[in-house]
């Protein structure tokens, strides 16, 4: 990662020296909860219709005044954060060195929907002091921090469904320029509510089979899903140190805006090509030294159609293999992301491309190596890990495999 951007310097700019590492990834989505039943699920036959975390139990996670208090997506957080300090061992670090920076696009909706609904039948005396606690999108940082006792920098990143990504990248710079040892990252999202629902479905945006089908010619849009994911991120020496499993490292990040549309994105990719090209640049590598890209992949026809467009400007005809997970997770929104990357970490760790579900028949206009019907060989080399969101944000994250 850069720590300056100097375009007169020989190698582009000054340069972080501390390493990032992926040490712990918790995931609680549609496909399962935790890293074995996520992993599992991303192979398993999907259902039509909105993915909806059925049965979850917070129980484990939460005593009943918690719950009283904690909006779902704050739930799925402190629940995906929980299992991710587990996976990553004893960090040994002094609290104020580690920090929290969670993603999310809408925060408590579901529980504002229910308050609005319960002041308007019994009056506004009725709503709960616990309204706005339960509601604000930083509540899922704070409640992380909170629960492992961390007095770090504790923040949230709301941009839409690229909250997470943001998230992790922001994360990781944090580590690589010193400020701190190890970061809880990631994001969480639970707004499958009747008034969102309505809203994606006036502005023809989710599908109407309940099928996603990323990059597919018969793509009719996205499949509303929830969940939350967080990685730990440690400094790759100290987590050498300790003894750590290193899934991979986050060797570069970026961002940048389209400007264009609140919706759509830059006509040809052009906002998503820059992002990734920035992504490549910060990680210090060249395209040919990608071996696999996890697409944004919403199934809907402008995005899919954007991202091939900006994957096959950069890639050209050696385009590395490309799979989206949505097929199988559907769109969790500002926790999308997280969830990817726990894919590309155990990608790494499994040395196996998951299938893009639902996809048959890719559409003829775009030229990219989908990695279809059955799973692929991942072959170790760097990935990149691609997220858009309304108001045209866009992130892109480079991973690495641990040094040998």
């Amino acid at each position: 990662m850069r720590l300056t951007w100097d375009s007169n310097h020989p190698d582009g700019g000054l340069r972080a020296t501390r390493k990032v590492a992926i040490v712990g990834v918790g995931a609680v989505s549609v496909a399962g909860i935790g890293k074995e039943e996520f992993w599992n699920g991303l192979f398993q036959p999907t259902v039509p219709g909105v993915k909806r975390i059925e049965n979850f139990d917070p129980s484990p996670w939460l005593n009943p005044k918690e719950l009283r208090r904690y909006d779902r997506f704050n739930q799925f957080g402190v629940a995906a954060a929980d299992l991710a300090m587990k996976d990553a061992g004893d960090l040994g670090l002094p609290s104020e060195s580690v920090g929290v920076f969670m993603g999310s696009g809408v925060g408590g909706l579901e529980s504002l929907e229910n308050q609005i609904i319960l002041a308007q039948q019994r009056g506004y005396n009725r709503v709960t002091p616990f309204l706005v606690p339960l509601l604000m999108t930083n509540a899922g940082s704070a409640s992380i921090a909170m629960r492992f006792e961390l007095r770090g920098p504790c923040e949230t990143t709301s941009t839409a469904c690229a909250s997470s990504n943001h998230a992790i990248a922001n994360a990781a710079r944090l580590i690589a320029t010193g400020r701190c040892d190890a970061m809880l990252a990631g994001g969480q999202e639970a707004a499958i509510t009747p008034a969102a629902t309505a809203g994606f479905t006036n502005m023809t945006a989710i599908s109407s089979c309940g099928i996603s089908r990323p990059f597919d010619v018969e793509r009719d849009g996205f499949v509303q899903a929830e969940g939350a994911g967080v990685l730990v991120l440690e400094e790759y020496e100290h987590a050498v140190s300790r003894g750590a499993h290193v899934y991979a490292i986050i060797e570069g990040a970026a961002s940048n805006e389209d400007a264009y549309h609140i919706t759509a994105p830059l006509p040809g990719g052009k906002g998503a090509e820059a992002c990734m090209r920035l992504a490549l640049d910060d990680a210090g590598i060249s395209p040919d030294m990608v071996t696999h890209i996890n697409a944004h992949g919403t199934s809907t026809p402008l995005n899919d159609l954007s991202e091939s467009q900006a994957i096959y400007s950069i890639f050209g005809d050696n385009c590395p293999p490309v799979t989206s997970v949505k097929g199988t997770l559907g769109h969790a929104l500002g926790a999308a992301g997280a969830l990817e990357a726990i894919a590309v970490a155990l990608t790494y760790e499994r040395c196996l491309i998951p299938v893009t579900a639902n996809t048959k028949s890719i559409d003829e206009d775009m030229k990219i190596d989908l990695v279809m019907d059955e799973p692929r060989d991942f072959k170790k080399g760097h990935v990149i890990s691609n997220s858009f969101g309304f108001g045209g944000h866009n992130s892109c994250i480079v991973f690495g495999p641990a040094p040998a």
